[in-house]
């Protein structure tokens, strides 16, 4: 971005003259600040991420009307074990003409961290505004990080005020004060969306990095979000199907172990271990991500789990999101810091 190499560079010779006349040396950390500010600005003033803006938007308030017009029936019925949990219900409740607003970021979040990163570096050098900026006195790696760091504190911002919102909307309009394992859970819930959105994000970075046109690389992270969202599914289903026997003539333990392998080689895929981790902290009364027998169904007791016991359930999820973030940044990070960069 051209004004980002111009502010950079005028800040550099501020600093530069700042050091020969005091005799003190630069903190790289103002040029980095700097950069993530000029970023975010950029970020915001984009109609791409203002579209984004009002579709999310859009979706949240759609599902919340939903659920505020739906919430007297949900939480009446004393079947359910989670209804005393209001504000959970606030994010879970449907009446079928509209899916929850977990569900809805489920899709959503892909697209929002795609937007933020498809761009970042190849924009960059096709605009030849990468070579100036390199040629200025600042690190390598503060590009990287302050794209990714500017993209992450705006969708961290988005989720933290859509939860404040809701929040202030039911104290509102229902009067009833939010329990504290609602709000451990609720916040918990924006920090796995963050982190589901980030690892969407490192994989565009790492994308705009290995491509050069700007196309060719949003068109491979949206083929990556289809393929994962949609067809891994659909493949394994196929594929477990015609490696196994007709199931008529296995055991209830040969069963129980297919169901185990095929939930273990579906938690590969992003968005399935997003989903059974707000399902978990969303609904406490979800004991158990995996298959369960007839002994253990009828053993249990349909009451709502204590948040520590949900947070232990949703723990391996949690760490898979995290480790598959790391992992495509760390890895953007390494060909950035060793791709030769030409006018």
């Amino acid at each position: 971005m051209k004004n980002l190499a111009v502010l950079s560079k005028g800040l550099s010779l501020k600093n530069k003259d700042y050091n020969i006349a005091s005799g003190n040396h630069v903190s790289p950390s103002g040029p980095f600040r700097v950069m993530i500010g000029k970023e975010i600005a950029d970020h915001i003033r984009s109609w791409r991420f203002i579209v984004l803006l009002l579709l999310i938007g859009l979706t949240f308030f759609g599902a919340m009307h939903i659920s505020l017009s739906n919430i007297k029936t949900a939480v009446s019925n004393i079947q359910d074990p989670d209804r005393l949990f209001l504000y959970l219900k606030l994010l879970t409740t449907t009446d079928g003409t509209l899916p929850p607003f977990h569900v809805l970021l489920s899709f959503l979040g892909p697209l929002l961290g795609i937007s933020l990163g498809f761009d970042t570096i190849n924009s960059e050098q096709n605009a030849g505004t990468l070579t100036r900026l390199m040629a200025q006195p600042v690190y390598r790696d503060n590009l990287i990080l302050s794209k990714f760091v500017s993209a992450m504190i705006i969708v961290s911002c988005l989720f933290v005020s859509l939860a404040l919102l809701m929040i202030g909307a039911g104290l509102l309009i229902t009067g009833v004060d939010i329990a504290p394992q609602e709000v451990l859970r609720i916040f918990s819930f924006i920090f796995l969306s963050i982190v589901y959105v980030g690892f969407w994000l490192s994989l565009s970075i790492l994308l705009s990095i290995r491509f050069k046109q700007t196309a060719t690389s949003a068109l491979t992270a949206i083929g990556l979000w289809l393929f994962l969202t949609v067809f891994y599914k659909l493949l394994v289903n196929l594929v477990i199907k015609a490696m196994i026997p007709d199931p008529a003539f296995l055991s209830q333990e040969q069963v129980f172990a297919y169901n185990g392998l095929m939930g273990s080689i579906l938690r590969l895929e992003p968005s399935q271990l997003y989903t059974d981790a707000t399902t978990t902290l969303l609904m406490p009364s979800v004991r158990s991500l995996g298959p369960l027998t007839v002994e253990q169904m009828a053993l249990a007791i349909p009451s709502p789990l204590p948040f520590k016991e949900s947070l232990m359930i949703i723990w391996p999820q949690l760490s898979g999101l995290l480790a598959a973030t790391v992992f495509c940044f760390a890895l953007s990070y390494y060909l950035f810091m060793r791709r030769e960069i030409r006018c």
